[in-house]
């Protein structure tokens, strides 16, 4: 049930970070507060599509 996903910024659309989550325990998209380093600082990042 785990499945790996990208975290996109939402300021610039870099694709950042690497992840995983459980799909039956979360099966809503994530966002975290991560650092981006095209916009140096730290911002929303969403799990991509």
């Amino acid at each position: 049930m785990r499945v790996n996903l990208t975290l996109k910024c939402t300021e610039c659309g870099m694709e950042n970070y690497i992840t995983k989550k459980n799909k039956k325990n979360n099966p809503q998209r994530i966002e975290m507060n991560k650092y981006c380093p095209k916009c140096k600082r730290s911002t929303l990042h969403r799990e991509k599509k």
